[in-house]
């Protein structure tokens, strides 16, 4: 597992070695770039990856348009780890 916590990190980790990822989990509310839009960028760069969206705010984007996007699964917070958890199996399962 590769996390970071600052979102500048995460395409450039991403580019530099984009095969070694199996799925990406974000949030949607973060500074400097919306989670829909680090999807956007990681779908440019390797457009089968699975992306999780996480939000506890519906208004910004919603479960269609998410999808509409390409990402796999939308999920509202706060959620257990179990339930995190069976989304991800889900998403790597249907991929």
């Amino acid at each position: 597992m590769t996390t970071r916590q600052s979102l500048m990190d995460a395409p450039e980790l991403f580019t530099s070695s984009p095969q070694t990822f199996d799925l990406v989990v974000t949030d949607l509310t973060m500074p400097h770039m919306t989670g829909d839009e680090l999807a956007v960028e990681l779908f440019r760069i390797r457009p089968d990856i699975p992306i999780i969206l996480c939000t506890g705010y519906r208004k910004r984007i919603t479960e269609r348009e998410a999808m509409d996007l390409g990402i796999q699964a939308f999920v509202m917070k706060p959620l257990t780890q179990h339930e995190l958890a069976n989304t991800v199996r889900r998403v790597l399962d249907e991929k």
